[in-house]
């Protein structure tokens, strides 16, 4: 088993039986789960950006299953180790069930310099191809939620239909990019969901 392979998921949840036809909702981590501040790994560096508590509560009730697919080329920089994205990782799913009783599914990362050529740094898409395998996944019925262009991208290039990309103003636009939604902050995906969900 090589690197990527044994390294690329950390998963949370207990052992279910999946249903024929899932739907998950993907998010980045840094800028949507947690505030950027560059290479975040400890854990006083590490906030929650406002509204993702109340986002993910919704996307939970809806049925949606939570999934991190994360970029964090600071492992490959040698800035962190990867016990060192372990232990963050715990923080942050003990901190979501203190506060909401649940926490994210499963978390995919590439621990992979940008120059490294692998398969799993958005915007490939081999985390989210392990995704779908691992829980069935029908992506048409998956939403991606990233605050970088590569993000969308990756949904883009994986099939995923609805894409929200956090942090740019409304109206902007992105060539090649179909079903994106351009949201200022979390707050406001919600509301995206919600319209989409009802039509």
């Amino acid at each position: 088993m090589n690197f990527y392979q044994e390294m690329l998921t950390i998963k949370i949840s207990t052992k279910m039986e999946y249903q024929s036809s899932m739907k998950a909702v993907f998010f980045d981590r840094d800028g949507v789960v947690n505030k950027d501040f560059g290479y975040v790994y400890q854990q006083k560096d590490f906030e929650f950006v406002a509204g993702i508590f109340e986002l993910l509560q919704y996307c939970k009730q809806k049925g949606f299953l939570l999934i991190i697919v994360t970029n964090q080329s600071g492992i490959g920089r040698g800035y962190y180790s990867i016990e060192d994205f372990k232990s963050i990782t715990s923080y942050m799913q003990q901190e979501l069930k203190k506060t909401l009783k649940f926490g994210f599914d499963s978390i995919y990362f590439c621990p992979h310099h940008p120059e490294s050529d692998c398969q799993c740094r958005k915007p490939k898409i081999s985390m989210i191809e392990q995704a779908k395998k691992d829980y069935h996944l029908d992506l048409s019925q998956c939403f991606i939620i990233g605050d970088k262009i590569s993000d969308v991208q990756a949904g883009q290039n994986a099939g995923i239909k609805h894409k929200i990309l956090v942090g740019k103003q409304a109206g902007s636009t992105i060539q090649g990019l179909d079903h994106l939604h351009i949201v200022t902050q979390i707050s406001e995906v919600r509301e995206v969901m919600e319209r989409i969900l009802t039509t």
